[in-house]
């Protein structure tokens, strides 16, 4: 239950469209449109398969994530306490499994028709919406009991192996890590983290057996990825030739020849940070990682503006949520963790990550535009 204690009038609409944070908008702007300008690239200087359509879903996700800024910061609070997001997207989970659209070996999709819904993408806000929302509820000294760290972990632990069962293992992977997050932002205390890892090395082996085939090549090829150059180690070689041969400054927009030659596969998605690389150099890449790091200073100020623990909670779970995708996809393709399938957050192809990264930002912009809205713990819920 929660109260209300903020007895300030409720913000106007023109007042709250005035809060939004537009120099985080900006931002996003900027860095979505270098994302069309690779994927204008990645197709030989045509907006046709990719660029045109991105841009298209971008402006659509845009004004999706104006219109989420805008509600209430206590109406998703209210809908998150009754785990409604979090159940859809298990049910979604559930269903692709049973029904879903098999591509490139793995059962992620439903067809939607304008869309391929993949609903792994989804569960990664619904899950910190969940997380944040139980933690909210809670008293320090209810975090400091295991016992009530039960039921958040089986919300972790349940969508993890619906997602591993596709298999996904990179989304998997995003979702413990997102969740383990979420419990040390609330304040679960670092020894029972060490006790989880080492139960999770110790658990290592039997999970080894679990994994697909070509799950187990990607993690050998990446200890050594010269070992299979043609055929697991592939993109891991391919990709390091690209950055590499990119030197300083690239080689010229649009000038990659590893990319236009089709020795680097799937430019348009996973590995469109390597393409950057080629054709933009080591400057190129460093200026997309600072906007990146604007993105997380911006989300991690606003966690600290807000006034209530939901709205600091949602913010900090939605931010690092969006730095794991940042860090992993840039560190799979330097080779520095195994190749999984996680996009780079609005700079590769796809309509699901594009509308669910702009769906997180909106509930952001929401606590930013009602950081001074105070919601208490006990008492009759009023909204």
């Amino acid at each position: 239950m929660y109260q209300l204690l903020d007895s300030r009038p409720q913000q106007t609409l023109p007042e709250k469209l005035w809060n939004i944070n537009w120099g985080l908008v900006l931002l996003l702007a900027v860095i979505a449109s270098i994302g069309f300008a690779m994927l204008y690239s990645a197709a030989n200087g045509s907006w046709q398969p990719w660029a045109g359509k991105q841009a298209i879903r971008f402006g659509i996700a845009l004004i999706l994530m104006l219109g989420v800024a805008l509600v209430d910061l206590r109406f998703w609070l209210r809908y998150s306490s009754a785990y409604i997001f979090y159940g859809v997207a298990v049910a979604l989970l559930v269903w692709v499994d049973l029904h879903g659209h098999t591509g490139m070996g793995a059962q992620r999709w439903i067809d939607v028709g304008v869309l391929q819904l993949q609903p792994s993408e989804v569960m990664k806000v619904a899950l910190v919406v969940a997380l944040a929302s139980y933690f909210h509820s809670m008293t320090p000294e209810e975090i400091g009991n295991p016992l009530w760290l039960i039921p958040p972990a089986l919300l972790i632990l349940v969508p993890a192996l619906l997602v591993m069962k596709q298999p996904d293992l990179g989304t998997a992977m995003m979702l413990v890590l997102a969740g383990g997050a979420m419990f040390f932002l609330a304040g679960v205390r670092w020894w029972k983290f060490v006790i989880v890892l080492a139960l999770g090395v110790g658990g290592a082996p039997i999970a080894w057996r679990f994994l697909r085939d070509y799950q187990k090549n990607r993690i050998l090829n990446f200890l050594n990825p010269e070992n299979d150059p043609l055929g697991a180690g592939y993109h891991s070689l391919q990709s390091k030739i690209a950055i590499g041969s990119g030197g300083f400054f690239g080689k010229g927009y649009m000038q990659g020849s590893q990319a236009h030659l089709s020795f680097l596969p799937e430019k348009q998605t996973d590995f469109i940070f390597t393409m950057m690389a080629e054709e933009w150099g080591l400057m190129g890449g460093l200026l997309l990682l600072a906007l990146y790091t604007l993105v997380f200073v911006y989300g991690y100020a606003i966690a600290f503006r807000s006034r209530s623990q939901f709205g600091r909670l949602l913010a900090l779970g939605i931010t690092t949520n969006f730095f794991l995708y940042v860090f992993i996809n840039t560190a799979m393709v330097m080779g520095l963790v195994p190749v999984v399938g996680v996009p780079l957050p609005l700079i590769s192809y796809g309509g699901t990550a594009m509308l669910t990264v702009m769906f997180g930002f909106g509930l952001l912009m929401s606590v930013y535009v009602h950081r001074d809205t105070r919601i208490g713990r006990f008492g009759d819920a009023e909204y």
